[in-house]
């Protein structure tokens, strides 16, 4: 499974951006589709989950804000990012573990929250 992560920019405090990650294969394979981030300086941390009934996680950081969702069949996951903050500001990569086939990630998206 190859991801494409898409949908990153330059974005005001207050601001929504929808990421967008598109697999090569299909995403049904995923039992778990996840969106990671890090901040310069910073370790990659967990920002989202969605399983493949379609159950949703989301860090404390980005409760009532950020809305995981998934579209079988377009192959994407995406992440609708609302009242952005500058501590948002990080690279956003896209996570699929995939149990039969192993773990996979996107090449990163950057998102950029100004003050």
């Amino acid at each position: 499974v190859q991801l494409q992560a898409s949908g990153g920019g330059l974005v005001q405090v207050g601001g929504s951006l929808r990421l967008a990650c598109a697999a090569s294969g299909s995403i049904a394979s995923c039992n778990i589709l996840a969106w990671y981030r890090q901040a310069p300086g910073k370790q990659r941390e967990w920002v989202a989950r969605i399983t493949s009934s379609g159950t949703t996680y989301r860090a404390d950081s980005v409760k009532g804000r950020f809305t995981i969702s998934r579209d079988n069949a377009k192959n994407t996951v995406y992440l609708q990012m609302n009242s952005l903050k500058p501590e948002d500001t990080a690279v956003y990569y896209c996570h699929c573990n995939a149990i039969r086939l192993g773990i996979f990630w996107g090449q990163g998206t950057l998102v950029t929250v100004s003050s």
